[in-house]
This record gives C-alpha cells, structure tokens and sequence, in this order.
C-alpha cells in the first residue's frame, strides 16, 4: 500500500465511523494515528460521551475483532490474560484465553482496578505478548488497547502509574458536541429502530496491517528529528517539570507523526503534522514538581512553553 491509497483508506475509516458517533473528525483523527503508528489510546472524558462507542465501532470499521473488559476493585489479572483449567475427560490442564486476546481491546475505566491488575496490561501492551504459567503466548497481529477513564469520578479508582500511562501514545478526549451535533444525534436516533447505531467494515485485518507498514516509507527531514529533540528536551529544562519528556516519548512523537502524515497523504513530515501530535503525545508524559501541581499547572502550558521556545523549521526547500 503507497501513501496516497493509505490517505483513501483512513479517510473512508474516518468516513464510516462518523456515521456511527457525532464528534470532532479532528478528535478521529488523532485516535486513527495511534493505530496507524501502532499505539494505544487512553481516552479520558465524563460518561456519556461515545468512548465505547467509538472503539467498537472502529474495530468493526476495521474488520478486527473486539473485547470489552470492564475493570472493577476485584478484577483479577487471570481475569484479563486468562488461565489453564483442567480437563477432567483428557486429565490435563488447557489455556482458557482471556480477552486480552483480541485485535482491539477496550480496557473500560482502567483506573477502577488495582495496580496488580492494571499491571497485566503492561506486557500486553508494550511486547503484545503475555506470560502465563511459565509460558509466552504471542496476542493476535494488529494488536492495540483502547483504555477509557472517567476524571471526575475518583472515589474508590487507583490513579495510573506513569510507567502504565507511558505505555499510551496518545491520550485524548471526546468532549461533547456543538449544539448542531447534538441534534443530528436526535435526529438519527429517530430514524432508526435500534438504540446503537451500525457501522460496515471499509478494509479487511491485511489492509489495516499494510496501512501499519506505511509510515515506515514517510520521510522525516533532519531538520524535523532536531526540532522533535529540542522540544521534548526543553520539557526537561522547565523547573515546573520533575520528570519530562523521556526517549520513549521522544520516540512515540516521531512516530506519531509519521503516522499523521500518512492520514494527510503526504510522504514526509512536516510541522503541521507534529503540532497535531504533539499535545496528544506528550502532554500525559510530563510530571510536575509538588509546587507545580499545588499551582494547578497544567502539563499542556508545559509542552506549549517547550513549543514557543523552539524555532519551527522551515520547510521551503
């Protein structure tokens, strides 16, 4: 698959999935990214917004296979990998898979289990691969989590860790819709019979898999990689920070941003697409000193301090 068939395919997943749940195509966007470049998606927004939604209807779009796991205070991470029971008949222990084994897994409020729990994921995410028993099981190939969180809840939840929430290339919002959008939402509710709408698949798991290939073709001008360098190690030189943006952040940003590029059809990276990227990127990856947090700053006042502090290449040759 060349860059411009990749272009046409994510604009008609795009397409499809705004047939299904009302929103910003640019908040599309951003989640298609992450499974372009092959990340995972934390999606953090009040009840009520289409986060599940919009996962199911992606992997449906995307002709994959979809698990639900919702986390609770007593799940388990058996629960989540899965575990051997025994066969009476055949007097031998078999591997009873648990949903992690699917092509897109919707962790739903991922902050209301454990951290033993939560801690499943880790592996999951980060080798697509979990270990069971002594044994290494290989999860199915495209392979990505969508985790969903509510921020205004917090009573009886288990903040992510940053080594949990590291494992993200992105964390976005739905947020609501304008009053236009909310009204269409009536409006195709009373033109169908079932409370949740349907979505087609628009490409087979080959295509999604030769969609993921392609931002591996994009070319990143040496004057693009400095300037992803300069901005994350400016994160790390602001005294509001105590930890900034690491190499694996640096690393996502660059790959997101390819990923980016492939969605506009270009076969190069170019200032645009990092700025599209970047907060979705980097800002759930800062940590703020104690005083910055009494302050209430937030973590995108830092990466925008890191951003003006940058000169933006220019791309005119």
């Amino acid at each position: 698959m060349n860059v411009s068939a990749a272009a046409e395919t994510s604009q008609d997943v795009l397409a499809e999935i705004q047939t299904a749940v009302i929103g910003d195509r640019t908040r599309f966007e951003t989640i298609l990214t992450a499974i372009v470049g092959q990340g995972h998606v934390l999606l953090e927004d009040v009840p009520g917004t289409g986060k599940t939604l919009t996962a199911r209807s992606l992997a449906t779009t995307l002709d994959l296979e979809f698990k639900r796991i919702q986390f609770t205070p007593d799940l388990l991470p058996a629960d989540i990998t899965g575990t051997h029971v025994y066969d009476e008949q055949a007097g031998e222990f078999e591997f009873d898979e648990g949903p992690i084994f699917a092509n897109v897994v919707l962790a739903d409020e991922i902050n209301r289990a454990p951290p033993k729990t939560q801690a499943a994921l880790l592996e999951a995410m980060g080798e697509k691969q979990v270990s069971i028993g002594g044994e290494t099981r290989e999860l199915p190939d495209p392979f990505f989590v969508i985790a969903t969180q509510n921020p205004v809840e917090q009573e009886g939840t288990f903040p992510l860790p940053e080594a949990q929430i590291d494992r993200f290339m992105i964390k976005t919002t739905m947020g609501y819709p304008d009053r236009d959008g909310e009204l269409e939402l009536v409006d195709r509710r009373a033109d169908r019979q079932s409370r949740t709408p349907d979505v087609s698949s628009v490409v087979t798991r080959d295509a999604v898999l030769e969609l993921q290939d392609v931002p591996e073709s994009i070319t990143v001008d040496p004057a693009i990689q400095e300037y992803l360098v300069d901005v994350c190690r400016a994160t790390r030189e602001d005294e509001r920070v105590e930890v900034g943006i690491s190499p694996r952040g640096l690393q996502r940003l660059f790959e997101a941003s390819r990923a980016r590029a492939t969605i506009a059809g270009r076969d190069y990276v170019s200032p645009e697409d990092v700025h599209a990227v970047v907060h979705p990127v980097l800002d759930h990856r800062i940590v703020l000193t104690t005083e910055a947090d009494v302050r209430d700053v937030d973590p995108h006042s830092i990466v925008d301090g890191a951003l003006n502090s940058t000169p933006v290449p220019s791309m005119d040759e």
